[in-house]
């Protein structure tokens, strides 16, 4: 573990969350993390919610779909699903997330430093209740989810 790379939470607007860390691995590298479902779904859960990902379906390039299911059993899953918008390896990925019937569109962008990436994920929701309830849910887990994804990103280029 690092240890020095720090995620940070930022409010932009009432409906705009904006997330930011930096990776020791070429962006190539972390682009793969969020584009490849066999690795994706190594870091994308807090392991500490002991709730696996049942489902990762993910067809990463513009116009492709994705679809997430968590939940210990069929019975008791959520699913959470859209569309890729916008795909450019290995520097953004555009989606929209569509399980609420309201559509909220999240924006990673992999900016290379050098051998290093700048992450930024940003999240734009239909209105500030979606904002404010993300920042109590969802984006509390980011800075844990990206410590597993430090780790895995550490261990592959190990």
């Amino acid at each position: 573990m690092s240890g020095v790379n720090e995620t940070v939470v930022e409010r932009k607007s009432d409906r705009e969350l904006v997330v930011t860390r930096q990776f020791n691995a070429p962006p190539e590298i972390v682009f793969e993390a969020w584009s490849r479902p066999e690795i994706f779904q190594r870091w994308w859960v807090p392991k500490a919610l002991g709730v696996p990902l049942r489902a990762c379906e993910m067809d990463v390039r513009t116009g492709g779909g994705y679809r997430l299911e968590f939940g210990l059993d069929a019975a008791n899953a959520m699913a959470f699903f859209g569309k890729y918008t916008d795909v450019v390896p290995p520097s953004r990925i555009v989606w929209t997330n569509e399980e609420s019937g309201e559509i909220t569109v999240t924006t990673v962008t992999f900016k290379d430093l050098g051998g290093k990436t700048l992450l930024t994920l940003s999240e734009l929701y239909p209105n500030k209740e979606g904002c404010d309830e993300a920042l109590q849910g969802s984006a509390a887990g980011l800075p844990i989810q990206f410590e597993q994804l430090d780790d895995l990103l550490a261990d592959r280029a190990g």
